[in-house]
């Protein structure tokens, strides 16, 4: 199934998004409404925050009394450790039979206000942030639902910032205009890439993207890590390093909106055996891409091993994200050279400067292809020249550097 995460501060309208997205077919499995499931009346979960902080919570009829709780465990870090090791470990155990109990091509959102503070997002296909200004925060929260002002304040304090959020966010969603002025971008978001992306990953289809540069864009840093953070979970132990590689790598230089990625592993038997778990986070295997061309080519000289340049490659069922993920051995010439590549590119001007022009006449060459995989090996073919010498003098940049893979 897909895995979405919806999160945002408190007031900023979480509970509006899910509700588009459940009119729309999402199954939404909403965390404050499963807190409040295992504290009611008789269940172990109130006995516990009894327990913890007296009857005093407890209204006459033996409901909680969620403003009393408020008071207490919201005054203090210490107060509110306390409240989340009672109710954190039922919620969770309660969310795992929901979200087990949904089909397996269902797109689950998962509405979870500390998403972030728990750092949470690598668990899921996608995070969802909404997203309103702190004091209109506090306003809402007032005018509307009744809080004290110094309570709604003490509760944004306790959260994560803005950045924080805005770092963690596959996709922000600004709610701040007028009610209903969410309705239209969720819905686009629904059609044009929640429900592609369940089909993506349930049919282990890999979106390819014609070769056209798109500006340098200063996310595709934040955009990779969060990738990466997905991988890491996705792989464990299975891989040795994880980095950013390729154009949008490198800072300032105009790129493919792909992100390269490459995955170090022990051997090619390590990188087969994590085709699975890469293709359940989100990251189906491209069965035709198993090796690099060796670089520099033979007939300009090349000695190396061809067996030396095996990989294997996944991409990604994500039409809102395309990346190529690149699993090398450890210490192969391909390995070392994606991340030598980077790093001179970002150290010499002259050398990013020449890149940038071989690849906007490799595209001018790819776009008289009708097709995308046509266009694709026309655009890395115009590019093949350029890498055999380029690897040349990567290293020779290398040596007088002192490089070594960081």
């Amino acid at each position: 199934m897909l895995r979405i995460g919806l999160t945002g501060g408190i007031g900023a309208g979480k509970s509006t998004v899910s509700r588009i997205l459940a009119d729309l077919g999402a199954v939404v499995v909403d965390s404050d409404l499963v807190a409040r499931e295992v504290v009611e009346p008789g269940t172990e979960g109130l006995a516990a925050l009894v327990a913890e902080f007296g009857d005093s919570i407890l209204q006459p009829d033996g409901q909680l009394d969620r403003p009393a709780l408020a008071a207490v465990a919201f005054g203090d870090d210490e107060a509110r450790a306390r409240l989340n090791a009672v109710v954190h470990p039922l919620v969770g155990r309660r969310t795992t039979e929901l979200v087990e109990s949904a089909g397996a091509d269902a797109v689950v959102v998962q509405d979870i206000p500390l998403l972030v503070e728990g750092r949470m997002g690598a668990l899921f296909h996608l995070v969802l942030v909404v997203y309103v200004d702190a004091e209109e925060r506090v306003r809402r929260l007032v005018e509307l639902r009744g809080m004290p002002e110094h309570d709604a304040r003490a509760r944004l304090a306790a959260q994560a910032t803005d950045d924080q959020r805005r770092a963690a966010a596959d996709v922000w969603l600004d709610n701040s205009g007028p009610q209903g002025g969410l309705d239209a971008e969720v819905k686009a978001l629904w059609d044009q890439r929640l429900v592609p992306f369940e089909e993506n990953l349930r049919t282990g289809t890999v979106v390819r993207v014609r070769p056209v540069l798109a500006p340098a864009d200063a996310t595709w840093p934040d955009q990779a890590r969060r990738l990466i953070e997905r991988l890491w979970l996705a792989c464990g132990a299975g891989a040795l390093r994880i980095d950013h590689i390729g154009s949008t790598s490198v800072p300032g230089l105009d790129a493919k909106d792909v992100i390269d990625v490459q995955i170090t592993v022990s051997s090619i038997a390590a990188a087969d055996a994590l085709a699975g778990p890469l293709a359940a986070a989100g990251f189906p295997r491209i069965e035709s891409i198993t090796h690099d061309d060796p670089k520099p080519d033979y007939a300009i000289g090349g000695e190396a091993d061809p067996a030396l340049w095996d990989k294997r490659t996944h991409g990604g069922a994500d039409p809102g994200r395309p990346v190529e993920i690149s699993l090398r051995v450890d210490g192969w010439p391909g390995q070392r050279f994606a991340l030598l590549l980077r790093d001179w590119l970002r150290a010499d001007a002259a050398a990013r400067a020449e890149f940038l022009e071989v690849k906007r006449v490799a595209v001018r060459w790819a776009a008289a292809d009708a097709h995308t995989g046509e266009a694709t090996v026309t655009y890395a073919a115009a590019l093949a020249p350029w890498f055999d010498l380029g690897y040349q003098r990567a290293w020779e940049w290398a040596e007088r550097s002192g490089w070594s893979p960081s």
